[in-house]
């Protein structure tokens, strides 16, 4: 998540390392020519073209631009070089839903998805906030960025690994740090989204220390858990269920945008997408449900959730454009929500510092998000 930061970067050294596992099953295609030109250039740095709202026809700018005068200057705005096609892509679904009557039911399905949650387990959670938080930096274009996708790539296959039926793909990007996808198949090819996504960013330097427990480590761990007791539970879904980790939101929501580029170009037909960021940290024992850049009558279906499936309180908020990845969900016109652990202003001031580490992380917090997520999925399921 791109939000202002209250404390400057501290100093604090981990390093790891794992060997990298690739397995390129997915990949994206560039579609401009200025970047694709540019870049095979000797001599001309390519250029990223951004927008900051819906309405931005997009400036081009070089990486370095990027870098210096959005990302650590905290501007919010999407990365769409290689996706400009996107939005055109979820035109006529915007319109579809435009004209929707009600599309959501009652919850009723806990007899099942509560079982379900009753298999969580908090110390998975910490696991994952720790595991993440140990790599020095998550950085999508970094020297770690291979080590952080290796490390998701283990961690969503173990989590898999009780069921056979579940699929655990990458889907490779322009650059080192390829998303990770998980599949539950079901008996219908509609699908179910959960998402989160995996990079981290220092605001001070790009390449300083960002161990990133709550953003997003928290979130990854909220449907890294999920995945895994419904996996154990060897739960069978009537619509399919995906858990998608991405790489590079901080650089503009490349992984995602990536990804719904080549699901609405492929006319993929998602009923549903929930995006979590920074689950980790909250004052407050609530759950808020973000109102902005998402669909309306399923933001109103999260909020119907929260006291169903969690025994926090429900707030709602409003983030801006681009501010995480349920926005490229949006573009390609599928509907979206977005689920975080507390409002803007209540959130983690730790967030994009050296600070952000377990030390500051609320475990349970992030276990009631994986509740959350069970429960949507086993709801959604149905539809």
């Amino acid at each position: 998540m791109r939000t202002p930061v209250l404390l400057a970067a501290g100093a604090f050294l981990v390093q790891v390392s794992h060997a990298c596992r690739a397995t390129e099953d997915y990949s994206f295609e560039a579609s401009n020519s200025h970047s694709a030109a540019a870049a095979s250039s000797g001599d001309v740095e390519p250029l990223r073209l951004l927008k900051t709202s819906d309405d931005d026809p997009g400036t081009w700018v070089t990486e370095e631009e990027k870098i210096h005068e959005y990302m650590l200057k905290h501007v919010h705005f999407m990365d769409v070089t290689e996706t400009q096609e996107l939005e055109e892509l979820g035109a006529s679904r915007h319109a579809a839903l435009a004209k929707r009557q009600s599309p959501y039911p009652a919850p009723s399905k806990q007899s099942i998805a509560n079982p379900i949650i009753a298999r969580l387990v908090q110390s998975n959670v910490q696991s994952t906030i720790t595991g993440l938080s140990n790599i020095y930096n998550r950085y999508y274009r970094g020297s770690y960025a291979a080590t952080s996708a290796s490390y998701v790539l283990n961690a969503v296959r173990s989590a898999a690994s009780t069921n056979p039926a579940i699929t655990v793909k990458q889907f490779t990007h322009s650059f080192n740090q390829p998303s990770v996808i998980a599949t539950i198949p079901g008996t219908s090819s509609q699908r179910v989204i959960v998402t989160a996504h995996y990079d981290s960013i220092n605001s001070a330097s790009v390449s300083g220390r960002a161990p990133g427990a709550d953003d997003n480590a928290s979130g990854v761990a909220s449907i890294l858990e999920a995945l895994r007791a419904l996996a154990a539970a060897r739960y069978a879904p009537g619509n399919t269920l995906e858990f998608h980790f991405y790489g590079g939101e901080e650089g503009g929501l490349l992984g995602a945008r990536d990804v719904f580029n080549r699901y609405a170009a492929d006319d993929v037909d998602v009923l549903a997408v929930m995006n979590q960021d920074m689950t980790g940290y909250s004052t407050n024992n609530v759950i808020a449900v973000y109102t902005d850049y998402v669909d309306a009558s399923l933001t109103t279906y999260m909020q119907r959730l929260v006291p169903v499936y969690t025994t926090l309180g429900l707030v709602t908020d409003r983030c801006g454009y681009g501010c995480s990845d349920h926005a490229a969900a949006r573009a390609a016109g599928y509907p979206a929500s977005y689920v975080c652990a507390d409002t803007m202003s209540d959130s983690s001031p730790y967030i994009h510092t050296a600070n952000d580490t377990p030390r500051s992380s609320f475990y349970a917090h992030a276990l009631q998000h994986s509740r959350l997520t069970v429960g949507f999925l086993v709801e959604a399921s149905f539809w």
